[in-house]
């Protein structure tokens, strides 16, 4: 009686050019489709590990950094952009490093404002196959090929985070940071939504539906986030704020 292989059984990592399910994009320099080989996946893993050094060897040089997000969208005729470059200046005038994605929008009109006052205007951009979408208010900059190297230097030493109105990008970076803050993976530190129209009626139904209705925060957690509507009130949240090294 003959026995068949089940088609269930596992692979033997061992076999040359095992195959690796890690669900991880193809690289420009790889056009083919389907899962990739083993061999493609360890050096993914080195330049994930060298994007994750030179990014804390970058951030290493500054000090009292602001890292300040929102949407890419909003040109310099849009009221929230102008209130993130007054931000910017704020911050510049107080010695704060200003940090962003170095895209345009929010990104643009916070790093604008650093640069008006002379001061230290960071972004952190993505590498994109067709262009670079940083901004040319940009002083010191870095690139990254994956979006989540660059989410963690994003948030890796700020002693203070800003978000202005923006789209998914944004939420998700904001609603992470309060997870570490509510988790205690992080220290407590500034969360500061500018824009009470658009924050508002999120923050109404995080308190109703999560709070009150489903009981799946605690009354505390509210206390991570704070509301705001102008750069001058964000600014008095933040100005007293202590420096702090990477999470």
């Amino acid at each position: 009686m003959s026995h068949k292989k089940s088609p269930l059984a596992p692979h033997s990592s061992a076999q040359p050019g095992a195959v690796c399910r890690i669900p991880m994009p193809p690289d420009e320099s790889s056009k083919a489709s389907g899962p990739a080989r083993m061999h493609e996946i360890t050096w993914r893993i080195f330049r994930i590990m060298a994007e994750f050094v030179e990014g804390f060897q970058f951030l290493s040089e500054f000090s009292r950094e602001v890292t300040i997000f929102g949407s890419a969208r909003f040109k310099p005729s849009s009221p929230w952009y102008k209130e993130a470059r007054k931000l910017g200046n704020l911050l510049a005038d107080c010695g704060f490093t200003v940090i962003t994605g170095g895209g345009p929008g929010i990104m643009e009109a916070a790093n604008r404002g650093a640069t008006e006052r002379g001061g230290q205007s960071v972004g952190l951009n993505i590498q994109l196959p067709m262009e670079q979408r940083i901004n040319p208010y940009v002083k010191r900059g870095r690139g990254f090929h994956y979006f989540f190297t660059r989410k963690v230097m994003l948030a890796a030493s700020a002693q203070a985070y800003v978000y202005f109105p923006g789209g998914f990008g944004t939420l998700d970076e904001m609603f992470e940071m309060v997870t570490l803050i509510q988790t205690g993976k992080m220290q407590k530190i500034p969360v500061v939504l500018v824009g009470r129209s658009f924050w508002d009626p999120m923050m109404d139904w995080v308190k109703k539906t999560l709070l009150e209705n489903e009981k799946t925060i605690s009354a505390k957690d509210l206390e991570i986030i704070r509301v705001v509507d102008s750069a001058e009130e964000a600014f008095k949240l933040i100005e007293n704020s202590l420096d702090r090294s990477f999470f």
